[in-house]
């Protein structure tokens, strides 16, 4: 019992009391990352490398995602707010808010509050998706069509078909052009209404439908960008195909040429005076009607 056991290991020395870095390792050779950390005990969010080392997502979604997760709960994260924060602008913003949607990261829902008063929810997801997965799923999968073999294949899911819209009687392709230019500026009034070659082709066909019924341009323009929600436009195409379809306007009344011209009745002769004068039938010239002489 007296015995000291040789393999027992040496007690731990202290730390020395310079040292503030215990965790920082240094490589004995070759150059490459070191990192030099220090424990956070307030003011931090734990990310996890899903997100950070993410293989699709943009550097601005990644950051944008880090951001949002660090914020208190009722914190504005709607785009408005993001440009005032951050100086990549509106369009790149909003881009990088569809990234995070399309991976889970981000969720936008839209609940009735006090009041009958609508309004958009952004849900903020730091870990989305089956958590045993290599990529997490987007979020609205179990909404979307049946997933393509070759999507599949890739891990994406395909996008829902965007709702079906009026098209033309006469489709020329001066009318179409007009169409897809009107769309394509559409980006100019609203950064969100920035469509792909394949929405503005499906949506062209709606537009001519409006301007074939003499409706200007400026009026088709005004009538797909007003009222247009504060925030949450997730598939715009989608808001104004529903729009072209759902506020078609009728036909235009029909315009006739003119009135007729006047019938050239042929020349008979006065029953009275034999006076020739024009009429429909055989009779009595205007100063030999009976009607008249009793006027005189």
């Amino acid at each position: 019992m007296d015995t000291e056991n040789p393999s027992v290991p040496p007690h731990a020395q202290s730390r020395v009391g310079a040292n503030k870095h215990p965790n920082r390792r240094r490589p004995d050779t070759g150059g490459g990352l070191v990192h030099d950390n220090s424990r956070h005990t307030a003011r931090f969010t734990v990310i996890g490398n899903h997100l950070a080392q993410h293989p699709e997502l943009s550097g601005l979604a990644i950051g944008l995602a880090v951001y949002i997760q660090s914020l208190p709960s009722g914190a504005r994260v709607d785009i408005k707010t993001l440009t005032v924060r951050f100086p990549e602008g509106a369009t790149r913003i909003a881009a990088a808010l569809r990234e995070l949607e399309a991976h889970g990261y981000l969720r936008r829902e839209r609940t009735r509050v006090s009041g009958g008063r609508i309004v958009t929810r952004t849900v903020s997801c730091n870990q989305p998706g089956n958590q045993h997965s290599d990529q997490p799923k987007p979020l609205s999968a179990g909404r979307l069509s049946p997933v393509s073999p070759a999507a599949s294949a890739l891990g994406r899911r395909p996008p829902r078909p965007l709702p079906a819209v009026p098209h033309p009687a006469h489709p020329a392709p001066a009318l179409l052009q007009t169409a897809t230019d009107l769309l394509i500026g559409l980006r100019r009034l609203d950064p969100r209404l920035l469509l792909s070659a394949r929405d503005t082709g499906h949506l062209a066909n709606g537009v001519a439908a409006w301007l074939e019924r003499d409706v200007s341009v400026s009026a088709v323009r005004q009538a797909l960008t007003s009222d247009l929600p504060s925030e949450g436009l997730r598939r715009p195409a989608a808001l104004l195909a529903h729009r072209l379809a759902a506020q078609l306007p009728p036909p235009p009344a029909f315009r006739s040429a003119g009135p007729p011209p006047d019938v050239r009745h042929p020349l008979r002769n006065c029953d009275g005076c034999d006076r020739a004068f024009r009429a429909p039938a055989p009779g009595r010239c205007r100063g030999c009607r009976p009607d008249r002489s009793e006027a005189a």
